[in-house]
């Protein structure tokens, strides 16, 4: 994982953050009430305090936006922020970060925790819409259960339990990275779904 260090270094000084051995912790949202970024404000300092650092980039609502900017002035050197949105320095985000934070109220589908997989970093997400399909709790990332602070917090538990462990960390690392989600996924699971349903289909003449 010599290049997911490296990614993390690059993305450390992109947000001025200090040299840590700790998990960075990532956000690639829009800044809206739906992403709980409330949450992740809420849940931030225990973060830290555990010696933990967290990046976010994203635009929205301008109150979230000025909680987000407020979070990395409380927090310099382990707390970074960019308001907007770069394609690259999000890229660059997935790659280099441990965990994706993605505490969504609710999340129809969600492309984050799928980009994050592929670059081997485990989305932490509230257990709601296609957050449930496409994160393995325990596998492939984390999900919790309750939509709260609360809830983020007793998951960041496990989260950090599982850091200290590099070979469990790795081993769902992978499984992560491995996870199909291309269209020929999709297509098994609706001709699986089709061959059920099939058969009660009325004839048709």
């Amino acid at each position: 994982m010599q290049g997911k260090r490296d990614n993390a270094a690059q993305v450390r000084r992109a947000f001025g953050l200090l040299d840590s051995d700790g998990p960075l912790f990532a956000v690639v949202s829009r800044l809206v009430h739906q992403k709980g970024l409330d949450m992740v404000c809420e849940v931030a300092p225990q973060i830290v305090a555990a010696g933990g650092q967290i990046v976010l980039i994203g635009g929205g609502e301008p109150q979230i936006e000025q909680a987000v900017a407020a979070l990395a002035r409380r927090f310099p050197g382990h707390v970074g922020a960019h308001i907007g949105f770069e394609e690259r320095l999000a890229r660059r985000m997935f790659a280099g970060s441990d965990f994706l934070l993605m505490p969504s109220r609710f999340e129809p589908c969600g492309l984050s925790q799928m980009y994050a997989q592929r670059f081997g970093s485990l989305p932490i997400a509230h257990a709601t819409g296609g957050l449930i399909d496409t994160v393995d709790d325990g596998v492939t990332g984390f999900l919790f259960e309750e939509p709260s602070a609360d809830g983020l917090r007793r998951c960041l538990q496990r989260v950090f339990r599982t850091f200290r462990l590099p070979g469990l960390l790795q081993a769902m690392r992978r499984a992560a990275m491995l996870r199909p989600s291309g269209w020929d996924l999709a297509g098994r699971k609706y001709m699986a779904l089709y061959d059920r349903t099939a058969p009660l289909s009325p004839a048709v003449a």
